[in-house]
């Protein structure tokens, strides 16, 4: 795919700070409204315009998450949509090529990171997309576009839930479900870092890989039940809940009296925190919080060789139905991206 060339203009009167030309229009996967992943088509729709602390960027790579999937199914972040056609997408890696103001500490050219205020916005399945200027960072510059694109909501929702929330620690003893996801090998990475023994679940094939990524104890869940080798731990953080094989119910069982249980996906199991009560345990869940003060912290580690992200798959902006049919078939080591233009 081809952009013309940018010109950066400023443009005083007007309060729009160092504007660069952009086009009007740009294909970018939309669907007119829920179903499965065939609805995903690429159309022609018009580059949104930022309004006050907003940026323009120009989109190289976007993440694909698990709520992609399920708000394109009906669930997820159906209800704030506000209309048809949509495009799905939270985070991304590209070029800022319009600001707020002539000053502003992200100008134009600047390679970042981050994450749109989609459904409240257009999503970042798109050549451009505007995002929050508090929401986005300089991208790590070890990193490709790809590889940064893969970063933003799981790693955010990682550090949320691992640093802010567990309050990882030295001797701290905690549990990942599904710790080769996209969220996962962020938490066991973190967690590992700051200092915890990390114990998490995972299919065979993932075992070797996810104790290089830090885990103290690895369990196959598809032949070791984890409440057999866990026992007396101090904070679960479940990725998977009760959707599958009542993982969240039995989570309950192994956490020490007082201790915390994390729960993600709760729509899988709405009354988890009447059962973690009567349990004698703490409970809460978590939503991810786009603070681009974190995505710096998060660049540093990852430019410093201390976290590291796994891309499993780089797909086109064309096939973005396959990313998703793939993603759904729950095997996703790591991330999967889409590849929007070059670099």
């Amino acid at each position: 795919m081809r952009f013309r060339p940018l010109r950066s203009t400023v443009v005083p009167e007007t309060g729009l700070g160092v504007v660069a030309t952009a086009p009007s229009t740009m294909k970018a996967v939309v669907y007119d409204g829920p179903g499965p992943a065939d609805v995903l088509h690429v159309a022609e729709v018009p580059v949104p315009t930022p309004v006050l602390s907003e940026v323009l960027v120009r989109v190289v790579a976007a993440g694909v998450n698990p709520i992609d999937a399920k708000t394109r199914a009906g669930a997820g972040a159906t209800a704030g949509i506000p209309s048809y056609p949509s495009t799905l997408g939270f985070d991304f890696s590209g070029v800022v090529v319009k600001t707020p103001y002539e000053s502003h500490p992200l100008p134009i050219g600047t390679e970042v990171y981050g994450m749109a205020s989609f459904p409240r916005s257009g999503g970042t399945y798109a050549q451009y997309a505007v995002v929050p200027s508090l929401s986005v960072a300089r991208k790590p510059a070890s990193l490709s576009h790809a590889e940064a694109a893969g970063v933003p909501l799981a790693a955010l929702t990682a550090w949320g839930l691992v640093v802010e929330t567990a309050r990882a620690h030295e001797g701290q003893r905690i549990l990942i479900h599904a710790g080769s996801g996209g969220v996962g090998h962020f938490a066991v990475q973190l967690a590992a870092y700051f200092g915890a023994h990390v114990i998490t679940t995972g299919s065979e094939r993932n075992l070797p890989w996810l104790r290089e990524l830090g885990a103290s104890v690895v369990i196959d869940y598809a032949t070791t039940r984890f409440e057999d080798v866990a026992d007396q731990v101090d904070v679960v953080i479940d990725l998977v809940g009760n959707v599958h094989d009542d993982t969240g119910s039995r989570s309950l069982s192994v956490l020490r009296p007082g201790g915390l249980y994390i729960l993600v996906p709760t729509g899988g199991w709405p009354d988890y925190a009447e059962a973690a009560a009567a349990a004698g345990v703490r409970a809460t869940s978590y939503k991810v919080i786009p603070d681009g003060g974190v995505l710096s912290t998060l660049a540093r580690l990852l430019d410093s060789g201390s976290i590291r992200v796994f891309l499993d798959r780089v797909f086109d902006l064309d096939d973005a139905a396959a990313a998703h049919i793939e993603l759904e078939r729950g095997h996703t080591r790591g991330k999967s991206v889409l590849r929007i233009s070059e670099d």
